[in-house]
């Protein structure tokens, strides 16, 4: 084919590619808007003229058979756009069962259309399996759920600006500087879940750089109608780098730990993938150690302090120290409460 040929032909297909993208983000706005955008706006949003939009709006209301219609105010669907059957293995629908169940469990997201989908899930086996299904996702064997309001609120409507391309202005509780809120303007990048809580990457234009947020300390939040682009060079993996966790570590060098667990205790740690640079070794009499290199934070720190006298920090110095020194304050603390209660200070 000569080159002549292939540049077209290129072309052609770019072209096709940025209208399937564009009716897949017209679907999107207007589903979580609807009614909000009219013929105009969406031809201003994405910089065509109403002419194409309009061609776009048929295809999704005449080709795609979505129940697409039209007000003063702007566009709605009649009734949601419905993914289309999927068939599963059981092996295949146990896990996405077990996988669903266990994001529902993660506060924040237990909304009427997650229970929704669960409850479709389970109705996917067979009967004779129904007994066992509910077994597996019983709050028994599951975790049982705790309920806040404000989390399903704030990650609601960050979803929607990550969709929309849309700035947030936050005001936020820094634990760094004892809870002292600032209030700041951000692009929300990615939503992620980590053990129990949720976070926030995103650009923050007081600090002119990429940060994580911990979702629960956004105390209010407005979305803004200025909007932004991720930079093309943006990238998550590096942005969160070596760190323990979603919080990155770009304030402290990765270093090399060594840490010695007792043998019950090393067993459980060694089944876990915890971090990527892991490495666990077993000795003779049964202990483990387990190497990492990453930055101290203290996320870590806290996950080290949690095995208490199960786990000793071999190294480096630094965190040696800083756990020894937590551990003599907590010692102290029951000293002084032995003190009283012998003391009669107590009732």
């Amino acid at each position: 084919m000569s080159g002549s040929n292939v540049l077209p032909r290129l072309g052609r297909i770019y072209e096709e590619t940025k209208r399937i993208s564009r009716i897949l983000e017209l679907i999107q706005i207007i589903t979580g808007r609807p009614g909000k955008y009219r013929r105009r706006d969406l031809a201003e949003r994405f910089e065509i003229s109403e002419r194409m939009i309009q061609k776009d709006l048929d295809i999704i209301r005449n080709g795609l058979k979505l129940a697409l219609s039209r007000s003063v105010e702007g566009y709605r669907f009649d009734e949601l756009p419905r993914l289309p059957t999927v068939g599963f293995s059981f092996a295949e629908g146990v896990s996405l069962l077990l996988a669903v169940e266990a994001g529902r469990r993660n506060t924040g997201i237990g909304t009427a259309d997650l229970d929704a989908a669960l409850g479709r899930l389970r109705g996917l086996f067979p009967p004779e399996f129904a007994r066992r299904v509910r077994g597996l996702t019983s709050p028994a064997a599951m975790g049982k759920a705790v309920s806040y309001e404000h989390r399903p609120q704030m990650l609601a409507l960050l979803q929607l600006a990550i969709l929309e391309s849309r700035k947030v202005r936050i005001r936020y509780s820094t634990s760094s500087r004892g809870g002292a809120e600032s209030t700041r303007v951000v692009h929300p990048y990615h939503i992620l879940p980590f053990v129990r809580s949720w976070h926030l990457v995103a650009h923050c234009e007081s600090r002119d750089k990429a940060l994580t947020f911990k979702v629960d300390r956004i105390r209010k939040a407005e979305l803004l109608n200025e909007q932004f682009e991720i930079p093309y060079d943006f990238s998550l993996d590096e942005h969160i780098g070596d760190a323990w966790g979603v919080m990155s570590g770009q304030a402290a060098e990765a270093t090399e730990v060594e840490l010695l667990f007792e043998p019950e205790a090393g067993r459980w740690v060694s089944e876990e993938q915890w971090h990527k640079s892991q490495r666990a070794e077993f000795l003779p009499d049964g202990s483990v150690r387990f190497l990492l290199h990453l930055p101290i934070t203290p996320d870590f720190v806290s996950w080290v302090l949690y095995y208490g006298s199960r786990v000793e920090v071999v190294g480096p110095a630094e965190l040696r120290d800083r756990v020894a020194e937590e551990h003599q304050r907590a010692a102290r603390r029951y000293r002084v409460d032995e003190v009283k209660i012998k003391g009669g200070d107590l009732e």
